[in-house]
């Protein structure tokens, strides 16, 4: 199994996209979650974080990381469709963190195993000025939909955010489509 380079760029622009539109929104969705959450949730994450470091010997090969990278980005689109079907109460808010809490967990991995799987300076260049450049466009897409939103009297940041995960939807599910086309040789 092998990277295919200029897809993967791509895939990983659409991936900071996402990151840049939906940053805001988390903050609407945890707003029912108390402090304590978020610290035990931190002491999982790093520990988790930990167990993941230990074996990156074992983990660190082309054809993990796709199904690491795969397992990541399906579980967000599950995170997204969850949501989607029952917003905004304690136990959505709940799911929603942990979901990112678990993504989070292969952050470091995933850093680590792209540097060492693409190793070209050039592609990492590429591949690092695609990810910035999605997620600035991202955060200011973000923006004029929200300010576009609240224009056509869309006002309740509640159905803002609502709204916006549908748009979260569709680039998740591009995301995958472009995972699966990232990597030749998969069987």
């Amino acid at each position: 199994m092998r990277i295919v380079p200029h897809t993967y760029i791509k895939y990983k622009a659409l991936n900071s996209l996402f990151t840049g539109l939906s940053l805001g929104s988390v903050f609407s969705i945890y707003e029912s979650l108390s402090p304590s959450i978020f610290s035990l949730g931190g002491i999982v994450l790093a520990v988790g974080m930990l167990i993941v470091a230990k074996f990156y010997d074992v983990l660190i090969s082309v054809r993990r990381y796709f199904y690491i990278v795969t397992f990541v980005e399906a579980v967000m689109l599950a995170t997204i469709t969850l949501f989607l079907i029952s917003p905004f109460n304690y136990t959505s808010a709940l799911l929603v963190y942990c979901g990112y809490q678990l993504t989070f967990l292969f952050g470091s991995y995933i850093f680590r195993a792209e540097t060492l799987l693409l190793r070209k300076k050039r592609l990492l260049s590429m591949l690092d000025m695609a990810k910035q450049a999605g997620y600035l466009i991202g955060l200011a897409a973000a923006y004029a939909i929200y300010e576009s939103l609240s224009f056509f009297g869309v006002t309740d940041v509640k159905e803002q955010v609502y709204l916006m995960h549908f748009l979260f939807f569709i680039i998740e599910v591009g995301v995958l489509y472009l995972i699966f086309f990232s990597f030749k040789g998969r069987k």
